[in-house]
């Protein structure tokens, strides 16, 4: 789950003489009731290529792909790509300013050097920014993230002040559904999203940093949900984890924390051959270890002991750069994570809230 789905807030600016947005509940506002937007509901089946698309009817959404790279000398990377749809009022996407949708954009890179990221925004209806699921293309001004017929084989570019990165990303395991089926709850109270990844992607590209082009080979993940309201009112934000495991397992985990009570926690174990098993609170123990200052002067967790007792994890997820800190509109922590103990691995975290 990604905390940049609350665009809604952030992308108002864009809105020119669209109604100001409510009063925000929960983290972000994305506690707020859904309105007359759709809601997400148990037993609504997922069909592709047609949900690798937009979303109309639904508040919030999200394409978000992050990327664990390594160049030749085994130096370490990480990038990632992400385009949010955040919707001012409900209706079908329309042609010119009159459109409903806002769209943003994140880009980051981290690696020797440290961690840049940059952000871009635009307005739906005029071309600037969108998604089409067949052949599938989803584009904020010059970023994109195109295939053909699906999101098997995809090429994905962005760039920022002095980076930037060229990837090409073939799949290599079946999507993966969360929750029941792609019903993925966030809370104790019902709150949920239709939620989706494409865990097995195969990486091969470059990236640039001061113009300097750097080949990298790795492994990426891709993530997509949709929703009208993801959270509970309570929910100040959250921990995500997705995590590449030695011997190809796939491993997806957050905690939701609540400023009263104990977080909502759940998760996702899939096996090398793409069998995925929904882990339940009580399956998973997240502890943090050691807290990094940022810029910002915010302190957050950037080393974690991460338990799932009934798949033999127990590692210890240490932040590639600790500083890792995406200075947006909307400010989070988002970068890539080694593992170590009882397996080794790669992956990403994501930290809102703090």
């Amino acid at each position: 789950m990604k905390p940049e789905a609350c665009v809604l807030i952030a992308l108002l600016l864009l809105g020119g003489c669209d109604p100001p947005a409510p009063q925000p509940q929960g983290f972000a506002g994305l506690g707020q009731e859904p309105g007359a937007f759709e809601q997400v509901t148990r037993n609504h089946e997922l069909a592709f290529p047609r949900d690798h698309g937009a979303h109309d009817g639904f508040r919030i959404e999200w394409w978000y792909i992050t990327a664990n790279l390594k160049d030749a000398e085994g130096r370490e990377w990480g990038a990632q790509w992400t385009l949010f749809r955040s919707a001012l009022r409900t209706g079908a996407e329309t042609a010119g300013w009159d459109s409903p949708n806002l769209w943003m954009g994140h880009a980051a890179l981290t690696g020797p050097g440290g961690h840049q990221s940059s952000e871009t925004l635009a307005r739906g209806g005029i071309g600037q920014a969108g998604v089409q699921a067949q052949p599938f293309r989803a584009w904020i001004n010059d970023w994109s993230l195109q295939g053909g017929a699906g999101i098997d084989n995809l090429q994905m570019s962005a760039h920022g002040k002095d980076f930037g990165y060229r990837l090409n990303l073939v799949s290599e395991g079946p999507l993966v559904l969360h929750g029941a089926q792609g019903y993925s709850e966030k809370s104790g109270k019902g709150q949920a999203s239709y939620y989706y990844s494409q865990p097995f992607y195969r990486v091969s590209g470059e990236v640039e940093r001061q113009g300097r082009r750097v080949a990298v080979t790795g492994n990426a993940w891709l993530d997509r949900e949709w929703s009208s309201q993801p959270l509970a009112a309570g929910q100040s934000g959250w921990d995500w984890f997705s995590l590449h495991l030695e011997g190809g397992a796939k491993l997806m985990l957050f905690r939701v924390r609540e400023t009263q009570g104990l977080p909502y926690r759940a998760g996702t174990w899939v096996s090398a051959q793409g069998q995925a098993q929904t882990l339940q609170g009580e399956q998973i123990q997240l502890t943090e270890l050691a807290w990094t200052r940022q810029a910002n002067g915010r302190e957050l967790p950037t080393r974690w002991r991460v338990q799932v007792p009934v798949h033999g994890v127990d590692v210890e997820v240490q932040a590639l750069e600790p500083r890792a800190w995406m200075d947006t509109r909307y400010e989070y922590w988002e970068g890539p994570v080694r593992l170590s103990g009882s397996m080794g691995g790669r992956g990403y975290l994501e930290m809102t809230g703090y």
